[in-house]
């Protein structure tokens, strides 16, 4: 499925910025990657397209849907002129059903992103899924799965009692990592407080250990979040374009293939509201519905994730995001160009 945007650029921007000469394989690691992200349908895979038009860049995608295999339509996967127009990274890795965790999604990122620096590029990433960007970001614990309950409850607790207590907390379960923390930085506080909770060891013993994963890049999140409104509007345009594109003939290549089950596990919005139609549990109005639906819950979710986030620069438009990005983009260049 294409994406139409206007321009975000003016004159030869790729040219002055990026002399031919100019190469990226000795960017430090202290320049941060850019992120941008933000929910389901707000352009943000378009905006990475239109910025590889005016400089060298390839996309690093963090979007848990994208990675599974012959999911193509309902995932809104980048179209073939798109592939066309810019390198796309972390797209089809493994198939309906199979594990995937934000694990292994650090070390496959990191293995991308060097290979783009390696290439003179510039590595942005781009996607909407909350796990994979936190972990790219502060880091993760090799763990069977996160345990949302304690989540919650530390960011209650956070919010009952503050981020002094919290932090004096920390101190006294993990002196190491709260030596490295600054007490108001809320967020790295719980995710410390939550390693703690859900292995029942402080994360700087993790680290020591190997069972904690993090980057070796910095980055910074640049937020694309439309007016919710428009962002609904789209989003139900999405679902009827799926249709139209023809998501319910692609579930049924893969349900003839013996893939049925599968994609159930895989439990991807738009396949599962229709396999219950094709299994006669709804009606094809009825599940087109509940897509939109489903659909429109999930982007409340990513948001309400994406605010919590410290540092996140929110635009409202792509074309104010870009101009934000520009200075940062240069920055790269720069940089190389000292070293």
């Amino acid at each position: 499925m294409t994406r139409e945007m206007g321009s975000c650029f003016h004159g030869n921007d790729k040219d002055a910025l990026f002399p031919l000469t100019n190469t990226y394989e000795s960017a430090t690691k202290s320049t941060p990657i850019p992120i941008i992200c933000g929910p389901t349908a707000s352009g943000k895979t378009a905006l990475a397209v239109e910025l590889a038009g005016r400089y060298p860049i390839e996309i690093v995608s963090a979007d848990s849907r994208q990675i599974i295999k012959r999911l193509d339509i309902g995932t809104s996967k980048p179209s073939p002129e798109e592939r066309e127009r810019v390198r796309f990274h972390l797209i089809d890795l493994i198939e309906s059903g199979e594990r995937y965790t934000a694990f292994r999604f650090i070390e496959d990122a990191g293995k991308a992103i060097e290979g783009i620096l390696q290439r003179g590029h510039i590595p942005v990433v781009v996607g909407g899924t909350g796990l994979y960007l936190r972990a790219l970001t502060e880091g993760v614990v090799e763990i069977e799965q996160d345990d949302l309950g304690i989540r919650h409850r530390l960011e209650e607790e956070m919010e009952q009692l503050g981020p002094e207590q919290m932090y004096e907390r920390l101190s006294k379960i993990d002196p190491l990592e709260a030596a490295r923390l600054h007490p108001n930085n809320k967020v790295r506080v719980i995710r410390a407080l939550e390693i703690f909770y859900l292995t029942g060891k402080p994360k700087s013993e993790l680290a020591a250990t190997g069972a904690y994963r993090k980057s070796e890049y910095s980055y910074r999140y640049y937020f694309l979040l439309p007016e919710r409104q428009a962002l609904y509007h789209t989003i139900d345009a999405r679902v009827e374009q799926m249709m139209e594109h023809g998501l319910l003939d692609e579930i049924r290549r893969l349900i003839d293939d013996g893939l049925q089950e599968q994609i159930r596990k895989a439990n991807v919005i738009g396949y599962t509201e229709l396999l219950d139609h094709l299994d006669g549990k709804a009606t094809l109005s009825e599940a087109i519905s509940l897509i939109k639906q489903n659909t429109r819950r999930y982007a409340k979710r990513q948001i309400t994730w994406f605010r919590r986030q410290t540092g996140s620069d929110f635009f409202q438009d792509a074309a104010s995001l870009a101009e934000s990005l520009k200075p940062r983009l240069q920055d790269w260049g720069k940089r190389s160009e000292k070293t």
